[in-house]
């Protein structure tokens, strides 16, 4: 296997597939021949030099709603119901903590406890890495309310965001489908028109912190990105910037 190879593989998916998803073709091919030469197989990574077309992202596109929006959201939730304490709550923490669906569905009860007299999240991330967040006051509340509720504070190595309606046998933990269902359903109970996904929720957190004039070194550490590139995706600051210069043509 020589570069060549390599480049000619990369340059045969282009007329098929987007930028991004064929980016992610070298850099997986890396890794494999990464583990290749250090197990003594070859001796020479033919991917080293590859490189996948240039795709430069300057913006994201995950919708995000604003301040309004999210409170009308919250408060719409019937939390009468375990069900309804449940959603307010697992909404709340991808709000409040900027966490992503698949690390807050793979929580167990435990990753939910109290340090220096603050409630904390621990999220577990690809690669068996952890990030821990402290809850604000009102995040605090609605596990609180949730986890009394359902009766599982002294079970912490079981599922913390459980489906309901099964009552037998072992708990059954939430998908990101489930996850999807719910927002989508939650989203239309509070008459909100954009159509929001399980990655929203994150967005709108930091862009809100951005607007209330946190920094982007912050919002980095916070939503445990990588590079401050990935942070800048979610400041949509300058969409209300625009809205108000296009309302001044008065035709």
């Amino acid at each position: 296997m020589k570069p060549v190879h390599v480049s000619a593989y990369i340059e045969s998916l282009q007329s098929g597939f987007a930028k991004p998803t064929i980016k992610q073709h070298p850099a997986a091919i890396r890794m494999l021949f990464d583990c290749l030469v250090v197990g003594q197989i070859i001796e020479v990574n033919p991917a080293h030099a590859v490189r996948g077309p240039r795709h430069v992202v300057k913006k994201g596109r995950t919708p995000v709603l604003n301040r309004e929006e999210v409170r009308a959201l919250l408060t719409s939730i019937d939390i009468s119901t375990l069900k309804g304490l449940r959603d307010r709550a697992l909404i709340a923490v991808m709000i409040y903590t900027f966490a992503r669906i698949g690390a807050v569905l793979r929580m167990n009860v435990g990753d939910y406890f109290i340090q220096g007299r603050r409630g904390w999240i621990r999220l577990h991330k690809k690669g068996d890495k952890e990030h821990e967040a402290p809850c604000v006051s009102r995040l605090e509340t609605y596990l609180d309310e949730y986890i009394a509720a359902a009766g599982i504070a002294d079970d912490k190595d079981s599922p913390l965001w459980r489906t309901t309606g099964r009552f037998t046998g072992t708990p059954h933990r939430m998908t990101q489908q489930d996850g999807y269902r719910m927002i989508q359903r939650r989203a239309r109970q509070a008459g909100i028109k954009t159509r929001i996904g399980n990655h929203s929720m994150r967005a709108t957190g930091i862009t809100d912190y951005l607007k209330s004039e946190g920094t982007l070194e912050h919002a980095q550490t916070m939503a445990a990105h990588s590079s401050p590139r990935t942070s800048k995706l979610y400041d949509r600051r300058n969409d209300e910037t625009a809205l108000d210069e296009y309302d001044k043509v008065r035709i």
